[in-house]
C-alpha cells in the first residue's frame, strides 16, 4: 500500500471509529440500564435510587432498573459494578459509606473506589442530626464537649455500625475536638436510637429523617445538624459549626457511578440525563421530602467530591485507628 493510500485508510478508520463514538453516546442507552444499589430494599439510599431511576426512565427509550445487591456493607454490590462492561448500562447509587469508608476498612474490598469507578454526578446529601435523650444534662454542643472533656471515655455515643456514617461523625467529633467518648456499634441505626430513647446510650447522629420525626414528638432532643448551613427542614437547630466545631461537616451523600473506563462521551450523555431529571421539580419535591439537599454536579466535579471525602475519612480511620477486617 502506498503512503498516501495508507494515510488515507488510517484517517478513514478515525473517521468510521468517531462517528461510532458518536453514535454511542447520543443512542445511550441502547438496553435497560441497572443501577445497582449496594443496601437491602426500603432503605434511604434504595428510595433515593427509585426515586431517581423512575424519574429518568421517563425520558429515555429504554428503562432505568433499580437492583438491590448486598453484603460486606455495600462492597459486595460496588464491586459487581466495578467489574461490570464500561458501556454506561451498569451503574453504582454510590455512597460515603461504599465509596469513601468501607473500602479503606475492608482489607478484602478488592477495588479502590478512585480508580474504579468514574462519576456521572451528584444528587445531592442528607445530613445528620446529633440527638440525645431529653433528660441528658447537655443541651448544647458546647456543653456536650465540656461534660467529654471533664469525664474522658465516660459519655457512650451509638451509631448503626462500625464505618457507618453516624460512627465516622462521632469520630470525626471526637478529633475535631480533642475529646474522647466511647462508641456503642448496634446491628441497625433503629436499634441505636432506641437505645438512646431509653437512655441507655447518652446522644449519637442520626440521620434526619429518621430522627427529626422523634425530636418533633418530644422523644429525643437535638444538639445540633451536621451540615455545614442550617436545614430548611430544622431551621431552629444551630449546625456544629456554628456551636464550636469550625467546619465540621458530616453527611449521608449520594452519586452515581459507572465503571472507570466508560466513554467519556457516554458519560457526559449520562450525566446530561441526570441533570435534567434533577430539574424536575416532582423529583425534587420527593427527594427533599426525604431529607436530601439537591447538590447537581459535572462527572468532574463528582470525581472530585469523592476523591477529597475519600481522603477525609481515611484520616478519619488512621487517626482514630478504627479497626479493620
Amino acid at each position: 500500500m502506498h503512503k498516501r493510500q495508507l494515510v488515507q485508510a488510517l484517517l478513514g478508520g478515525l473517521a468510521v471509529a468517531c462517528a461510532s463514538l458518536g453514535w454511542a453516546a447520543d443512542a445511550w442507552p441502547l438496553k435497560t440500564v441497572t443501577l445497582v444499589v449496594p443496601f437491602a430494599p426500603g432503605g434511604g439510599v434504595d428510595n433515593v435510587a427509585r426515586a431517581v431511576a423512575a424519574q429518568m426512565s421517563e425520558a429515555l427509550p429504554h428503562p432505568v432498573v433499580v437492583e438491590n445487591r448486598v453484603g460486606a456493607g455495600g462492597l459486595v454490590g460496588a464491586r459487581s459494578v466495578a467489574q461490570a462492561n464500561p458501556d454506561g448500562h451498569t451503574l453504582l447509587m454510590g455512597t460515603q459509606t461504599t465509596l469513601a469508608v468501607a473500602p479503606l476498612l475492608s482489607k478484602s474490598a478488592a477495588f479502590n473506589p478512585l480508580t474504579a469507578f468514574a462519576g456521572v454526578g451528584q444528587l445531592g446529601f442528607s445530613p445528620m442530626l446529633l440527638v440525645a435523650h431529653p433528660s441528658f444534662p447537655a443541651k448544647s454542643v458546647t456543653d456536650l464537649i465540656a461534660r467529654a472533656k471533664a469525664q474522658p471515655g465516660q459519655i457512650n455515643y451509638g451509631s448503626g455500625g462500625i464505618g457507618t456514617t453516624p460512627h465516622m461523625a462521632g469520630a470525626l467529633l471526637e478529633l475535631s475536638t480533642g475529646i474522647q467518648m466511647t462508641h456503642v456499634a448496634y446491628k441497625g441505626e433503629q436499634p441505636a436510637l432506641t437505645d438512646v430513647m431509653g437512655n441507655q446510650v447518652q446522644w449519637m447522629f442520626s440521620n434526619l429523617p429518621a430522627a427529626m420525626p422523634l425530636v418533633k414528638g418530644g422523644k429525643l432532643q437535638a444538639l445540633a445538624i451536621s451540615s455545614l448551613l442550617r436545614n430548611p427542614t430544622a431551621p431552629d437547630i444551630p449546625t456544629l459549626a456554628e456551636s464550636g466545631v469550625p467546619g465540621f461537616e458530616a453527611a449521608t451523600w449520594f452519586v452515581i457511578v459507572a465503571p472507570k473506563e466508560t466513554p467519556k462521551a457516554v458519560m457526559d450523555k449520562m450525566n446530561a440525563d441526570l441533570v435534567k431529571a434533577l430539574d424536575n421539580p416532582k423529583l425534587r419535591q420527593k427527594l427533599e421530602a426525604q431529607g436530601l439537599t439537591l447538590q447537581k454536579s459535572t462527572p468532574a466535579q463528582a470525581d472530585k467530591y469523592i476523591a477529597s471525602e475519600h481522603d477525609k475519612w481515611a484520616r478519619v480511620v488512621k487517626a482514630s485507628n478504627i479497626a479493620t477486617d
